[in-house]
């Protein structure tokens, strides 16, 4: 029989999640710092001496224990929060302020959070994890009094000093004035420390951070001073010198792979930024370097044909890709019993050769790449993608074929079927249609968002505006954090001039969600303009127009600055709208309403 004594440890390592839970479990919470060990260990930590407190286990503890981890299992994780830190104020036992501190963050009530971790780093005073956990929900909340030169100590007291620096630089991070974590930074740093390469590399990230691209450049390549080899020190001049002084940096980046032709990934940013800065034949030299250092590296075949296909070289890009093509099908055809990924490499070059093929407005060779793709994974989008081709060819009864000859594994295939098979039929005017086929999934599978959204956008296209209302709303139930349907819903109400209060709180919500949606922008915009804030309007549909040029941003800016008298903007904004779209429906209706006529 167990003793009394043993009895307790037990049921509290229960109690605690250290004996681990059984498999049909629902507790969610992480345990943030690490897995629980299991039994033996436990029993080895309960009974280690002076460690721990000596507190007695009693009916009321226990109790509390037990209730704070049930309401954890049913992720009520502020009153289990709150029960282990008040048993952790109690009883000074690190591991109930461990438990409370991982339980506040599994809610993300980071205020609870971090009074856990410091009554967890009180206790535990020479637990790193603890006191880390302190200082880095103390830095994210903007609690900086004293964190240098905490920092400093531990780095000066620390045996292993990269792994202090380390540490470090993740507190800080957290930190929401990044200028401010920078400084910090910089002063727990110790002078002893500053000959380790790491800590140059930690206050290079700070400084970019902080937006001060000349500190985390100067700091990039003391590291590489320091560490002449360090692919990552040479990684950040590169990057970091391309804001200070862009032409250098690729100079200095160019002769440092010369001297250290090993640093694949190091020049193949090079490539990427040369691309960038349309540099096309710099970066197809640094590919040709590469390619002589190591011939028997034939994923650089398809690097190649990608730098072809940006710079529009299109014959060159072809050549490559079957030639890559080829030397995968040779792997797959040497290695068909072992796990390989030639198949899917070669389906990434055939999709690459369909782009290209689409540039070339050669559809016949797009489907023809299309069909010649077998990988099970890429299969179902390949024939989607092929039906979508042959519908843009005219053949509706072609692509519906190609689509009913599909069989989707699941409902996220089954979801793509319909929403493609209804853009098709959209796309050819036949609305009727589309949405048949939509109320039919949408039917099947009665909570999928995105049937219900484009469902919805064809009810409110034919004026059906209390359907589209209905599932709308029925979207946000479904996924409250859908932009889109706030968005879609707002605008509706806006441009109606209807419920413009409730769609003034649609817009804000859509809004806080994806602060930079052009879409969104624009709605708020067109909202502005609704209730008479015109230069608000101007300010939203500008920002919407400079990451959106389409018609319809256009026909909203060029009414708000026609009615504001600044006519000439307005048709030049216009002009600008006919030309990515003439015979946009809102555009033309906005110049016929003005009676404005665009040469």
């Amino acid at each position: 029989m167990f003793s009394m004594k043993r009895l307790s440890i037990l049921l509290l390592a229960a109690a605690m999640g250290l004996l681990g839970r059984p498999a049909s479990s629902q507790m969610t919470a992480p345990l943030l710092l690490g897995d629980a060990p299991k039994l033996d260990a436990a029993e080895q930590i309960l009974l280690r001496p002076g460690e721990l407190p000596s507190v007695r286990l009693t009916a009321d503890i226990l109790y509390r224990i037990l209730a704070a981890e049930i309401s954890a299992q049913r992720s009520s994780f502020g009153p289990a929060a709150e029960l282990m830190y008040g048993l952790a104020r109690e009883t000074s036992d690190p591991r109930l302020a461990k438990r409370a501190f991982q339980f506040a963050m599994a809610g993300r009530d980071l205020t609870t959070a971090l009074r856990a971790a410091r009554q967890w780093a009180l206790v535990a005073p020479n637990d790193p994890d603890a006191v880390a956990s302190s200082l880095a929900l103390a830095a994210s909340s903007g609690q900086t009094n004293g964190l240098a030169e905490n920092l400093r100590q531990r780095i000066e007291e620390a045996d292993n000093k990269e792994q202090a620096i380390a540490q470090a630089a993740a507190i800080v991070a957290k930190m929401n004035d990044k200028q401010v974590a920078y400084d910090v930074l910089e002063r727990a740093i110790p002078e002893s420390a500053l000959k380790i390469p790491l800590a140059h590399l930690a206050l290079s990230d700070a400084a970019w951070q902080a937006d001060d691209p000349v500190a985390a450049l100067q700091a990039a390549r003391e590291a590489l001073r320091l560490a002449p080899n360090s692919e990552m020190a040479a990684q950040r001049v590169l990057e970091y010198g391309l804001k200070v002084d862009s032409r250098a940096a690729i100079r200095e980046t160019e002769e440092y792979v010369e001297r250290h032709p090993d640093m694949r990934r190091l020049r193949l940013l090079l490539v990427n930024r040369l691309v960038g800065r349309h540099e096309f034949d710099a970066a197809l030299a640094q590919i040709a370097a590469m390619r002589r250092h190591a011939p028997e590296d034939f994923d650089l075949l398809y690097t190649e044909a990608e730098v072809n296909v940006r710079a529009e070289r299109y014959d060159r890009a072809k050549a490559l890709l079957n030639e890559y093509i080829a030397v995968q099908e040779q792997r797959g055809d040497a290695l068909p019993d072992k796990a390989t990924t030639a198949g899917g490499d070669a389906s990434d070059a055939r999709l690459l050769l369909v782009q290209i093929a689409e540039k070339e407005n050669d559809l016949d060779e797009a489907i023809r790449q299309l069909d010649l793709i077998v990988e099970p994974g890429v299969r179902f989008q390949a024939q989607i993608h092929k039906a979508v081709l042959i519908s843009r060819k005219g053949d509706l009864k072609g692509a519906q074929r190609t689509l009913n000859a599909l069989e989707p594994q699941d409902d996220n295939e089954r979801t793509v079927l319909a929403l493609t098979s209804a853009s098709i039929y959209r796309e050819a005017g036949r609305s009727e249609q589309a949405i048949k086929l939509l109320e039919k999934a949408d039917a099947d599978l009665p909570d999928t968002a995105e049937i219900k959204y484009d469902l919805a956008m064809l009810y409110e296209r034919q004026g059906r505006y209390d359907d589209f209302e209905r599932l709308m709303r029925r979207i946000i139930e479904l996924a409250p954090d859908n932009a889109n349907a706030y968005n879609s819903l707002g605008y509706t109400f806006a441009d109606r001039n209807v419920n413009l209060e409730e769609a003034e709180e649609l817009l804000e919500r859509a809004l806080e969600l994806e602060p930079e949606n052009p879409y969104i922008l624009d709605s708020v915009g067109w909202y502005l303009y609704r209730t008479g804030d015109y230069s608000g309007a101007v300010e939203y549909l500008q920002r919407s127009w400079h990451q959106l040029p389409s018609a319809e941003v256009a026909a909203h800016l060029g009414e708000v600055l026609w009615v504001m008298q600044r006519k000439d903007e307005a048709r030049d904004v216009w002009k600008a709208g006919l030309k990515h779209e003439p015979e946009n429906a809102v555009l033309v209706e906005t110049l016929k309403r003005f009676g404005v006529r665009i040469k």
